[in-house]
């Protein structure tokens, strides 16, 4: 299993749009994330020039229904 990089919150939005997920909205510095068909909603904090914590990156992705490595082939 590869290592789970730091990437900052602006990627990691990009990495799910890649992978099907859409903004629905943001509220303040967390954009709402969801999928046509999926009753889950990802909400991704998108904090300036500091990564998305690698416990919170690792749940966003559990939740996702992908693994560590899809993900980051998406990146």
């Amino acid at each position: 299993m590869p290592k789970l990089p730091a990437v900052t919150g602006d990627k990691v939005v990009k990495a799910f749009s890649k992978a099907g997920w859409v903004v629905a909205r943001q509220k303040g510095s967390h954009v709402i994330m969801v999928r046509e068909g999926s009753p889950v909603v990802l909400t991704i904090p998108v904090h300036k020039n500091r990564p998305v914590k690698r416990g919170t990156l690792r749940d966003l992705i559990k939740d996702a229904g992908m693994s560590v490595e899809e993900f980051c082939n998406l990146l």
